[in-house]
């Protein structure tokens, strides 16, 4: 594991479009299919990755608290002929064992990851109705070994906030994780 630290997308960067295999219903899915009416949560994940394990009981309650109130997608990039466990078969598993329903996109070419600057998992990017960046980087403090339990804070204050109409502070922190496995 090599830590890395995300590059920090510039805020008001629209969102960027996407069409990728959904491994949860097996076709691909598009970020035209986002209810525009929302807000929109996409994170870079993958299933091997400490910190993304580490924030697995988080991810499984923001999904539950803004079922209704956002839209979510978890995108992985990984090469997975070096990292096996990161396939759409094993993407599949990890997200009927943690009992999570929306999209689980594979990147297979890793031309979203690049469009979007990801660097590591997790990254969090929140859009708001517009489809604008509002909040980018970390979910919480907390790290693998830290002995701080995961509160999702930073990227609930940034959801609260937009589904409150107020303003979010820019000054955001980087999220920090495995670096994505490049080709």
């Amino acid at each position: 594991m090599s830590l890395t630290y995300s590059s920090m997308l510039t805020l008001g960067t629209k969102l960027i479009p996407f069409n990728l295999l959904n491994i949860v219903s097996n076709k691909n899915f598009s970020s035209d299919e986002l209810d525009s009416s929302k807000p929109s949560l996409i994170m870079f994940i993958c299933n091997h990755c400490p910190y993304v394990i580490h924030y697995h009981s988080e991810i499984q309650q923001i999904s539950r608290d803004y079922k209704n109130l956002i839209n979510m997608a978890a995108i992985s990039s990984n090469d997975v002929e070096i990292y096996p466990q990161d396939g759409p078969q094993e993407m599949l598993d990890l997200w009927e064992e943690l009992g999570l329903s929306f999209p689980y996109l594979f990147d297979e070419t890793q031309m979203i990851a690049k469009a979007y600057k990801a660097e590591c998992t997790p990254e969090f990017y929140l859009f708001d109705p517009n489809q604008k960046l509002v909040y980018r980087g970390r979910l919480d403090e907390s790290t693998p070994n830290s002995n701080i339990q995961p509160s999702g804070k930073d990227l609930r204050n940034a959801l609260d906030n937009l589904l409150n109409n107020t303003a979010i502070d820019p000054n955001q922190f980087p999220s920090m994780g495995c670096n994505i496995k490049w080709k």
